[in-house]
């Protein structure tokens, strides 16, 4: 597999589509440089609003452009931008069902080194709670640029929450990405993991570790956590002996709350890997952090050894 980085790809792929598109803005919270949005900066000037450290003031300032018909992307770190601009996304953009598309760069524990503050293992919770948001996950850089093509043309608010690191490539280059589907990115046929973003890359290597031990696990990519294919999740649990959700966001309110409440009264045993109610902190690496909040391939390994044990 390779290597990108999905702001690194963000940025190039605002470029392409800004030539494509003279209706495409973008504003920034002062992180041009951490979000890449600088790429775009730099092509057209002249289409590049730099707002400062004043997330709400830029989401309100992106409703204004949306309404004369510019398509806005507003740009922060995603515990900014979801958090800080809360109440003008709720008010302004969503309630209108305004065309603009919002853009939360360094989720989960990705910003490893500045902790808490700068970490965000709510956003999926707060944004699929907002009437009218479509909320999406991308599993690494290829999905990441089929997913800003697709939500230039899509009308409406959109989440898109991206990594800050480099990323393994789960997604072929041939795969055609559609708003509210999941996608099977490994079959198996006694455990289906649900996971998005990062997570996808490491449920694949935990399949591989599983089927080493004479187990065979579905992987899914949901990377749509709002609207979703309910009878799609449905179908992919048939047959099944039991359920693993992986992510980084808390166990509340994101694909774990989703997956168990869609297969509700399914009877399946479920096991929920993501981090618990508790905030992030300051380590010397990305992977330090991910081991220490459980979300490793080791973890799902033991949820799936769990789910076979009690199927006898």
């Amino acid at each position: 597999m390779g290597i990108q980085n999905q702001r690194t790809l963000y940025g190039k792929a605002l470029v392409e589509l800004g030539r494509e598109d003279k209706r495409i803005v973008v504003l920034e919270a002062d992180l041009g440089k951490s979000t890449m949005t600088y790429l775009f900066q730099q092509a057209f000037p002249d289409r590049y609003f730099e707002m400062g450290i004043a997330e709400a003031n830029m989401a309100s300032f992106a409703a204004g452009l949306s309404l004369t018909g510019k398509i806005p992307f507003i740009n922060s770190f995603a515990v900014f931008v979801t958090g800080r601009a809360f109440d003008q996304i709720r008010q302004s953009i969503s309630i209108g069902m305004l065309n603009v598309k919002i853009i939360g760069s360094s989720y989960g524990l990705s910003d490893f080194g500045d902790g808490a503050t700068h970490q965000v293992i709510e956003d999926i919770a707060i944004m699929r709670a907002i009437p009218n948001m479509t909320v999406l996950a991308p599993a690494d850089g290829t999905e990441t640029k089929k997913i800003i093509k697709a939500i230039t043309g899509f009308a409406g608010p959109v989440y898109v929450r991206l990594n800050r690191n480099d990323m393994p490539d789960v997604i072929p280059e041939n795969y055609e990405f559609r708003i509210g589907k999941p996608n099977i990115v490994r079959e198996g046929l006694d455990i289906v993991i649900f996971a998005h973003g990062l997570m996808v890359s490491k449920a694949m290597n935990a399949a591989d570790e599983l089927a080493e031990k004479g187990f065979s696990a579905r992987v899914v990519n949901v990377s749509t956590l709002k609207p979703i294919d309910e009878d799609a999740i449905e179908k992919m649990c048939e047959g099944v002996k039991g359920v693993v959700t992986v992510e980084e966001h808390s166990v509340i309110g994101g694909l774990a709350s989703m997956i168990t409440y869609i297969m509700r009264g399914s009877g399946l045993p479920f096991e929920i890997i993501g981090i618990n109610d508790d905030f992030g902190q300051s380590a010397e690496s990305y992977q330090e952090l991910l081991e220490y909040y459980g979300l490793s391939e080791k973890e799902i390994v033991a949820a799936g050894e769990r789910i076979m044990s009690r199927s006898g």
